[in-house]
């Protein structure tokens, strides 16, 4: 699961890097934890050429229920409310990391050694004409597993457009292995035991 992820100046200059269109309101995101509900800066081929734009994190769900901020994998071609946007309108989420929480509520952050940019797959939908979007998850890899059972599906720099625009990447990339990442946890609980 991914719940909260980060973006600052380096992200946003890698988005820049990355992309030929960018939304005016993408350049004064500035740094700051993203959290399910809030706006934030997701990698489109809605026009000619990759474009960042601004979407929100979460899926409404029916009867108005909370978000559905995350999409595993292995149901995503089953489910209903997302089959048709990840055939369709797949997207690609930059962050400088992200996080998750220890069962006993510990928080720990993810990223990529030498990499200013985390690309988590994504897709989005447009529910009462605002884009909203949820990120990809998959089984935990070894590097996140002691942490959490699941994390966001992460791209590499050479799959930005494949995942964008190729629908015969679609299955590829659903079932690929993922990148081991760097952990950084301020506060470790030690035991006595």
């Amino acid at each position: 699961m991914c719940g909260r992820y980060y973006v600052d100046d380096d992200t946003a200059r890698e988005i820049e890097k990355l992309v030929r269109e960018v939304d005016s309101k993408v350049k004064n995101q500035g740094s700051m934890d993203i959290h399910p509900s809030e706006s934030a800066v997701v990698l489109t081929g809605r026009r000619p050429v990759l474009s960042a734009e601004m979407m929100q994190w979460g899926f409404p769900q029916h009867q108005g229920n909370g978000l559905l901020i995350n999409a595993r994998s292995e149901s995503v071609l089953e489910k209903r409310m997302f089959r048709d946007s990840v055939l369709h309108r797949r997207c690609i989420i930059p962050a400088g990391h992200f996080y998750e929480w220890t069962p006993s509520k510990e928080k720990v952050t993810f990223f990529r050694e030498g990499d200013p940019v985390v690309l988590m797959a994504g897709f989005y939908n447009q529910f009462q004409e605002e884009d909203h979007f949820v990120i990809l998850t998959v089984p935990a890899n070894a590097s996140v597993a002691k942490v959490h059972d699941r994390m966001p599906l992460i791209l590499e720099r050479s799959e930005i457009e494949d995942w964008v625009y190729d629908n015969g990447f679609l299955d590829f990339a659903l079932h690929k292995k993922q990148p081991l990442l760097q952990k950084y946890q301020p506060y470790v609980q030690q035991s006595l035991f």
